[in-house]
């Protein structure tokens, strides 16, 4: 049998498959099921200093090659999502991803010294969502090194950076955090999109624009992991796109330690872990 086990940091993940952020909740019963289904970590949905509500339906339109969604950073308050990420990492028997967000520096070191005690495997930052003046954090270099370094002072749990790819010069913002200590980069988060409804004249979103993802965004995610790649000495988690094991042996041949899978979940089920990681064995 061929070995696909990976390291990411001080972890040994079993296959180069984790499940990406915010396509199945913060639940830990759902989250336990994908990582009993072959996922070789998971990642739960960003979790927030406080409940928010997400935004007015219609959420998601599906796209010739993928999804446009603008859920909106929904969660339950600080104290349940705790106490779900708490069984969770009790009970999981592969690494564990705490997805956190703030609308402002305070907001993300706050979130990550309550989730800390936790002791989730990887924090992961969710520099792509929007601030308190509504713009994302993450196309900004400063800001995000900001972040970083704030998050890394307050927590002993190794940091992971989520990058936008709605930025000039993607390398730019992955060589910033790093200078601030980031342990690890995640690229890419969707990229923002639109659709309207040419009966009505008028966006299908309630939010009007949304972030796209699934297999129209690969090649912009491996072009991405590349650039990074080529900048950074940090291990990347590539995302975008991914839906076959040679989906996931193209972003680690553009320098991914391990592939996020997030859309093909979806439309596939917490089977295509398994199948992917399937596929991956053939090919080498």
């Amino acid at each position: 049998m061929v070995d696909i086990s990976t390291r990411l940091l001080k972890k040994r993940l079993k296959n180069p498959t984790i499940l990406t952020s915010g396509i199945l909740g913060i639940s830990s019963s759902t989250l336990l099921r994908v990582a009993n289904s072959g996922a070789g970590a998971v990642t739960t949905k960003s979790i927030g200093p406080r409940r928010r509500e997400g935004h007015k339906n219609p959420v998601v339109v599906e796209t010739p090659c993928g999804l446009l969604n603008a859920i909106g950073l929904s969660c339950p308050p600080l104290g349940e999502s705790i106490e779900e990420l708490k069984d969770l990492v009790k009970k999981s028997r592969v690494p564990v991803i705490a997805s956190i967000y703030g609308r402002n520096v305070e907001e993300f070191v706050e979130v990550a010294e309550k989730i800390s005690r936790v002791k989730p495997d990887f924090l992961e930052l969710n520099v792509s969502c929007p601030n308190i003046e509504g713009k994302p954090f993450g196309v900004n270099a400063e800001i995000s090194a900001r972040i970083t370094e704030m998050v890394k002072d307050s927590t002993d749990i190794s940091v992971i950076v989520k990058l936008t790819p709605n930025v000039s010069d993607i390398a730019e913002i992955a060589k910033a955090v790093e200078g601030a200590g980031a342990d690890a980069i995640s690229a890419i988060n969707s990229c923002s999109g639109m659709a309207i409804n040419i009966e009505t004249s008028r966006p299908i979103l309630a939010n009007k624009f949304g972030g796209l993802s699934g297999p129209a965004i690969k090649p912009i995610a491996v072009r991405c992991v590349y650039e990074i790649y080529e900048d950074v000495d940090i291990p990347i988690i590539g995302i975008g796109g991914i839906q076959s094991g040679r989906d996931a042996i193209e972003m680690m041949m553009a320098g991914a330690s391990a592939v996020g899978i997030g859309t093909a979940v979806m439309n596939h089920g917490i089977e295509i872990f398994t199948r992917i990681c399937s596929e991956i064995e053939k090919f080498m």
